[in-house]
């Protein structure tokens, strides 16, 4: 064995009360949306919009990340299993009995923020792209945490590796170091977070609406595609495959995600709400 690489095996629980368990994952998926809770409101009380309408983006924010996720694995990675049987059309509504997809929750999102927009917008002088621009920042936290918490749950990982930042993930009976991918990532999406966080608070009059969205887009599923070359497949379909699900999946938003960049270069309208 590597002596270089770290032998993971923590407990994905924090602590077992009787038949209850509490895990990190549970932990750090819940406090990245708490996190989001207190950015959101700093911008709102920038921009001088009621705090109000914080409570009503929470619920939606969590109703589409869980629903959209959940239904992103099961259409996505796992639909001969989910919708061959009774018991796997049940397991849909089980998301501890499987797997979340992160291109599935984004889909939803996209479809809960255009909703909150339009019933909100109006009356406070915001549009979807001013929501989108604002929101991908504490995302971008909430995304990095996510991650964090596959690593507790030692899953998603990569391939073997020969680096010294391997990862023996001793639960799974691994034995050869492999990619830590979620750490990847989970770096990838905080320096992404703090690079918006600054551009928010030090640019902001000087930025064109739509240009937030498409940086987190455009890095996101940039670096999600690239990762995905060491990232071990997450089912067995995906190893005739050229690309994976995750990078075919990621392509779509990358192009999004010019396309918002274009658009705020093209139209030019602040990224300030006026």
């Amino acid at each position: 064995m590597d002596i270089l690489a770290v032998n993971w095996n923590v407990d994905p629980a924090i602590l077992h009360i009787g038949g209850f368990e509490l895990r990190w994952y549970s932990l750090l998926f819940v406090s990245g949306f708490i996190l989001g809770w207190f950015i959101m409101r700093s911008f709102f009380r920038r921009e001088k919009i009621s705090e109000n309408l914080l409570d009503p983006m929470l619920y939606m924010l969590l109703i589409c990340t869980i629903v959209g996720a959940r239904l992103g694995h099961v259409i996505f990675y796992q639909p001969d299993y989910y919708f061959g049987s009774w018991q796997g059309f049940l397991e849909i509504f089980m998301p501890w009995k499987g797997g979340l997809a992160s291109h599935g929750g984004t889909i939803a999102l996209l479809i809960g923020i255009w909703w909150y927009a339009k019933k909100y917008g109006p009356k406070n002088h915001f549009d979807f792209v001013w929501v989108l621009d604002h929101l991908v920042i504490p995302v971008s936290f909430a995304a990095c945490f996510i991650r964090l918490g596959n690593l507790f749950n030692s899953e998603i990982y990569g391939g073997p590796t020969d680096l010294p930042w391997g990862f023996v993930f001793l639960r799974n009976g691994e034995t050869v170091p492999a990619h830590p991918t979620q750490l990847y990532e989970a770096g990838t999406y905080l320096l992404l977070g703090f690079l918006l966080m600054w551009m928010y608070r030090y640019r902001l009059e000087k930025i064109y609406r739509g240009t937030f969205v498409g940086l987190f887009l455009v890095v996101c599923f940039g670096a999600r595609f690239l990762i995905e070359f060491v990232k071990n497949d997450q089912v067995d379909f995906e190893a005739d495959m050229l690309l994976n699900m995750g990078q075919i999946l990621s392509i779509p938003f990358i192009l999004i995600g010019i396309g918002f960049l274009v658009y705020a270069f093209v139209r030019k309208q602040p990224a300030m709400k006026q």
